[in-house]
């Protein structure tokens, strides 16, 4: 029965997969005919997308901005976790309380206050936020900490406190113990807060599209801007379509297949034996 029920599951999430590969190896004229197994295989899709999608500058942006959001908030949030575990001060329950808060809010309630904002800040301050790949570096920061914050309160409570204790005694400042100590005992927790971050950066359409220029804009919205384009016309291009979806797709499943026994250490809190 469990073999059965495993088996229904794998095929719900593969087949789609496949019949996006097929669509975009196949004519455009095919997939408008409903054809799973195209009558002939091109790759020229493939090829074709880095000019007709604007791909390349998308996945150039995507890759440095979600790239970067993952790198910093995951240092930040283990850092920030580790005060917020180790330490006893007023406010402390307060902040962990509003960091689960914090994931209620919907992303759309917030465009229209941050793009304020950073329109705000180019008069005030002089400083163009909007349309830049750091603005939206820090937009996207400033969703991904709380959740990459809670992930490290919750693995470094599972971390023994006699390792640090041991340190200490040998000399060790407080920046030592987190660095040579909670650091790489806490690599699990890391990678899931860092790969949250970048999925977050990766997959957005919302902010991007907002808070972008055409040169500055990400692959999602580059996707998202090739498809509008399409409508209204006699037949849409599907397999440049199926091709960028796949292509945009492929650094995700890479940094899962990389990171994989990190990220099931991360999500179970397995902590150190």
């Amino acid at each position: 029965m469990l073999a059965i029920i495993l088996t229904v599951l794998c095929a719900l999430v593969l087949i789609p997969v496949v019949y996006i590969f097929l669509a975009s190896v196949n004519s455009d004229i095919g997939v408008a005919r409903g054809e799973f197994f195209p009558s002939s295989f091109s790759f020229e899709n493939y090829s074709t997308i880095w000019t007709s999608v604007g791909l390349a500058t998308g996945l150039a942006n995507s890759v440095l901005v979600a790239g970067s959001t993952a790198v910093v908030s995951a240092l930040m949030s283990i850092a920030t976790a580790y005060v917020l575990v180790r330490y006893q001060f007023r406010g402390r329950l307060t902040i962990l309380r509003g960091l689960l808060a914090l994931q209620s809010v919907p992303g759309t309630l917030m465009v229209l206050p941050v793009f304020v904002l950073f329109s705000s800040s180019a008069s005030y301050l002089g400083i163009q936020i909007i349309g830049t790949q750091w603005g939206l570096f820090v937009t996207y920061l400033t969703f991904a900490m709380p959740f990459s914050t809670w992930v490290m309160v919750t693995y470094l409570r599972g971390l023994p406190r006699e390792l640090e204790e041991a340190a200490r005694i040998d000399g060790a400042s407080n920046l030592g113990v987190l660095v040579r100590i909670i650091l790489p005992l806490s690599w699990p927790g890391v990678v899931v807060s860092g790969i949250f971050a970048f999925l977050l950066g990766w997959n957005d359409v919302l902010f991007a599209s907002v808070m972008t220029r055409p040169e500055s804009q990400t692959a999602a919205v580059a996707l998202q801007v090739f498809g509008a384009s399409q409508e209204g016309g006699a037949i849409p291009f599907y397999g440049q379509m199926m091709a960028a979806s796949l292509v945009c797709a492929a650094p995700v499943v890479i940094l899962y297949l990389i990171f994989q026994r990190y990220l099931v250490g991360g999500l179970t809190a397995g902590g150190v034996k």
